[in-house]
């Protein structure tokens, strides 16, 4: 018990450490933990190992990519969707049976099904290695693909995986595997929505936020392990109820559970990525033995994974060309289109002009309903925001580049090989083969992902940057004054406060004589305690409102993911300061404390921007 205790402590410092050290070093963190881990394995303590695959893909893989998939911007999601399918389905599926094709030529007597079921394995990106991207210059285009690839391929390559070791006993049928990976995802995303509408349901009711952040700890499982009891994807269900919660909870949850959220899911990220890859290099040393005392020749299969990682670049390279295209050909069109829809979005600005471009849109098939006239102005003003979009953002050949170079392998991968039932032929070699691409991967792209990207960026207009970066704050300025002044009484309630407010910071100090002549004021102690009351109310009713206008503007993609979020997080500020300082009225009656309407009312949690002018 004494030696598991001082190995958990030691494992902590070490992801600590490296976390540290490994950027003084220019060294990826990912990578110093491989190789610490590799050190430690020839320690006779160590030297035995054996961690269960499935403490890594039903323990530590649905709150990583539950937790990414709260943190990811969802305009940017919605964007990219069509390549973020691509990459993680069709490519996965290619990538699969070219490498199972590779590996049946290569491995005697292993046959198609088994090669496609080690394709599986080696064929998904991860969302841990992947980490080692964001730490360079890519534009945010190619992090929001990435990202969005490593939540959705590990489902893709799981089931495959699956459905090859299946094809190994029975007879394979096409329409059967299909139909098996559409019921492992469709059943995966209907569990994923419940679960993340049920969370918010829940925690939105809950004032105190760290009950609240120890419930959002089992989220992921109980998306996770109710979908992989019927048989779907735990991971897609993680990632569903991740998505759900991470565009729902600035307008469900407070301020303070959001910021515990954050703050104690970066930890457990810190801790559950690092120990992956720990764990990875302590085991690469007993495959080597088990390869060995196999006779099955320890070069040879370091060779065919050396083969393998150069095959899963160029076949990602040969797809990633292509879809560059599509993207190119999306983006001249969106731009062909772009004078009608900004003229659309300039008459939809009153209601005869939405009424008219709404008949005009559906030549007049039907008579449209309020609703249909609001769902309509919302999707020109969503289209034109995504043709801005796509225009600022071009991707080209150095985009494309850092799309192939930054697909590593890591946990999936490491985690997946461990699953090959024993009855496997040449298991031993294809479990080293997989752990030695996923190594590989992790050395040779993700140490030079970074000189990489710096040696062929393009030029950066640091001035342009400035200027565009001034003009979307100035125009989120605006938007919050505007959300401000259209909350009531905003004048006489700040008149009131600031008088008061100047009395009693005047007197904060005062001795018992100077109470005595507070008392005889114009103001008694309960008048005076209502209107500083009527005044918080009043600011915590602005934020809520300013809250909400910008998530309306996130939803439409009117404003910049990153802009955005620094503009909800100065919002957050003033509420939770605001409440710490123990100035909150009380609720009235019938009021939930701490809940925040949909759409911003008062007491509730969303993400506000500070307009120093609105809310001082």
């Amino acid at each position: 018990m004494t030696e598991t205790l001082l190995f958990l402590v030691a494992g902590l410092v070490v992801i600590a450490a490296s976390t540290v050290v490994g950027p003084r070093l220019g060294v990826a963190s990912p990578l110093l933990l491989v190789a610490v881990g590799v050190g430690a394995s020839f320690l006779p303590s160590l030297g035995s190992v054996e961690i269960d695959p499935e403490l890594i893909l039903a323990g530590v893989l649905p709150p990583l990519l539950y937790s990414s998939a709260v943190s990811m911007p969802a305009m940017n999601f919605r964007r990219e969707f069509g390549a973020i399918s691509g990459l993680s389905v069709l490519l996965v599926v290619a990538s699969s049976l070219l490498l199972g094709l590779f590996f049946s030529l290569v491995l005697p007597d292993l046959g198609f099904a088994w090669g496609v079921a080690l394709g599986a394995i080696v064929s998904p990106t991860d969302a841990v290695a992947t980490s080692i991207v964001k730490q360079t210059s890519v534009s945010r285009r190619v992090v929001a693909m990435l990202d969005g690839e490593s939540l959705l391929n590990d489902a893709t390559a799981l089931v495959l995986l699956r459905t090859a070791i299946v094809a190994t006993a029975a007879s394979f049928s096409f329409w059967g595997a299909l139909g098996t990976f559409a019921y492992s995802v469709v059943v995966a995303v209907v569990i994923g929505l419940v679960v993340g509408a049920v969370n918010l349901a829940v925690r939105r009711r809950l004032t105190d936020p760290t009950v609240n952040t120890v419930i959002s700890f089992a989220v992921p499982f109980l998306a996770s392990v109710p979908a992989g009891a019927v048989g779907a994807s735990g991971l897609v269900a993680a990632v569903v109820a991740g998505l759900v919660t991470g565009i729902r909870a600035p307008r469900e949850l407070s301020p303070q559970s959001r910021l515990s959220d954050g703050q104690n899911w970066r930890t457990v990220e810190l801790v559950l990525e690092g120990a992956v890859f720990l764990t990875m290099g302590l085991q690469i040393r007993a495959i080597v033995i088990a390869v060995e005392q196999d006779h099955a020749g320890l070069a040879p299969a370091l060779l065919i994974a050396v083969g393998a990682l150069v095959l899963t670049v160029l076949v990602r390279a040969a797809y990633v060309a292509p879809l560059l295209r599509v993207l190119s050909a999306r983006a001249r069109h969106a731009e062909a289109m772009r004078p009608r829809v900004a003229d659309m979005h300039e008459r939809i600005s009153t209601s005869e002009g939405t009424h008219e471009s709404f008949t005009e849109m559906n030549r007049g098939r039907r008579t449209p309903s309020p609703r249909a006239l609001d769902q309509f102005a919302r999707r020109v003003t969503q289209g034109l925001a995504d043709i801005e979009y796509f225009l600022a953002q071009p991707l080209g050949w150095r985009d494309g580049t850092a799309v192939v170079w930054a697909g590593m392998r890591g946990a999936v991968t490491v985690a997946a090989a461990q699953t090959l039932p024993d009855d496997t032929p040449q298991r031993p070699v294809l479990v080293l083969i997989a752990y030695a691409v996923a190594a590989l991967s992790l050395l040779v792209q993700g140490g030079t992902i970074g000189p990489l990207l710096r040696r062929i960026a393009a030029p950066v207009d640091e001035e342009a940057v400035h200027r565009q970066t001034e003009s979307e704050r100035r125009r989120l300025v605006v938007l919050l004054r505007d959300a401000a002044a259209a909350v009531p009484g905003g004048e006489a309630v700040r008149d009131a406060a600031r008088r008061v407010g100047e009395r009693t910071e005047a007197g904060a100090d005062a001795d018992a004589d100077d109470a005595a002549a507070a008392a005889a004021a114009d103001l008694d102690d309960d008048a005076r305690r209502a209107r500083i009351d009527a005044a918080v109310r009043h600011t915590l009713a602005v934020l809520a409102a300013q809250r909400a206008a910008l998530l309306d503007a996130r939803d439409a993609g009117t404003v910049d993911a990153e802009v955005l979020a620094e503009s909800l997080a100065d919002l957050d500020a003033s509420e939770i300061a605001i409440r710490l300082r123990g100035r909150v009225p009380h609720e009235p009656a019938g009021g939930r404390p701490g809940r925040r309407g949909r759409r911003g009312s008062p007491g509730g949690p969303e993400s506000p921007v500070r307009d120093p002018e609105v809310t001082d």
